[in-house]
């Protein structure tokens, strides 16, 4: 009988076992009975996207979508991310410069600024408190409000937008009129900087000749859609889990509480142990290839699937277990070859300084439910209901004692 993908996921904290069980390449069934290869060693998900033979192409007739929702999302105003070479270079290149560590780097400090007020939120509250709506959405959304110029009071418009579109208990057709409100608001956005441009990634972009010259109007606004989504709500999700996994593992949090510069190290391992991407992003084989003895077709759809390559014993010793001193840099939580995550190295830095504000600022931080009580959500990534939170009247009594 052929496994059905995704396979159920049970808990918060860790994929399904079946992730980690058979051969390395195994045929599964998608929910309209389409069979793909899924790959879940960690040393062959690096290969298979890093290899231009399977297309990340969304596009291509063949290509394997896991539910309707994702086909109604993942469909729809296709960007460069979802494309091959050479598209997907030409369009990339015009953005790289924005993203690099040294660009990013030089945000930290309004980063670190963010985060600050954030937490002041939080500890002004009544706990139990919500962590996921009181910090965890509102780290990244500040953060890209304040990198492409949204206006304040527009955050909650893309928020609402992003959170429709990626649910997959909604419709296909409300995920696409979603999409397309999403699409308008890109467009309002540009619009607006074209006409009163500031000191912002957005007005910065449509200034440069090179964004006129290298991209169609459609392929600018479908970037800009991406820039504003992309750097939202993956991020929210992977500084929820992350908090939750180390809230759990109480050693390790204290272990961060005691020692900070383990902190850029506990955020590799967390983008590891978590994989929030846990429906993983489908390639398709555009020829016959062989891998690891299965021979896949031309047209086969093939599951990289990262959920199980960053839990691979053979790539990491002991997986499942969280040990924010291990070195975890050769993870594939932000993918692997030439679609890797543009919006990395923004994301380590936004991880780092909530870990840091959090475990030096409120070091009695801890859940206020039992972990197990933590409920999944119907989504795009790898997210909860929500998590509440609770600390000690003096925040820092710990440290003081």
């Amino acid at each position: 009988m052929t496994t059905t993908f995704p396979m159920p996921r049970r808990s918060v904290y860790d994929p399904p076992a079946a992730y980690s069980e058979g051969p390395p390449v195994q045929e599964v069934e998608l929910y309209d009975g389409r069979r793909v290869w899924l790959v879940r060693s960690h040393q062959l998900v690096r290969e298979v996207l890093a290899d231009p033979r399977y297309s990340a192409d969304r596009a291509r007739a063949d290509f394997p979508f896991s539910s309707p929702a994702r086909v109604a999302l993942e469909r729809f105003a296709i960007p460069f991310v979802a494309m091959d070479d050479p598209d997907h270079a030409r369009i990339r290149r015009v953005f790289t410069k924005f993203f690099t560590v040294r660009r990013v780097e030089q945000l930290r400090g309004d980063i670190a600024g963010i985060v600050a007020a954030v937490v002041d939120e939080l500890l002004a509250s009544e706990p139990p408190v919500d962590f996921v709506r009181t910090v965890a959405v509102e780290v990244p959304g500040n953060v890209i409000c304040r990198m492409l110029g949204i206006p304040a009071d527009r955050k909650h418009v893309f928020m609402g937008l992003d959170n429709a579109r990626n649910s997959l208990g909604t419709a296909g057709d409300a995920i696409e009129q979603a999409s397309q409100e999403m699409l308008d608001f890109a467009a309002e956005l540009i619009a607006s900087k074209r006409r009163a441009p500031g000191d912002d990634l957005i007005s910065q972009l449509v200034a440069d000749e090179q964004t006129s010259e290298k991209l169609t109007e459609s392929e600018l606004l479908r970037s800009v859609r991406l820039l504003i989504t992309a750097g939202h709500e993956t991020t929210a999700n992977q500084i929820t889990l992350g908090v939750l996994g180390l809230l759990r593992s109480r050693d390790e949090w204290q272990r961060l509480v005691d020692d900070p510069g383990l902190i850029p190290g506990a955020v590799e391992e967390l983008l590891r142990w978590v994989s929030i991407f846990h429906i993983s992003p489908m390639r398709v084989a555009t020829t016959d290839v062989e891998l690891a003895g299965v021979r896949l077709r031309t047209g086969d759809g093939v599951v990289p699937c990262s959920a199980a390559a960053n839990r691979d014993p053979d790539a990491f010793p002991q997986p499942d277990r969280l040990d924010v001193g291990r070195d975890a840099r050769g993870h594939v939580a932000f993918g692997f070859g030439i679609h890797q995550c543009l919006g990395q190295n923004l994301a380590r830095i936004e991880i780092a300084e909530v870990l840091e504000a959090l475990t030096q600022r409120i070091p009695s931080l801890d859940l206020a439910i039992p972990a197990e009580q933590i409920e999944l959500r119907d989504y795009a990534f790898l997210s909860v209901t929500a998590a509440p939170v609770t600390w000690a009247e003096n925040p820092t009594a710990e440290e003081d004692r």
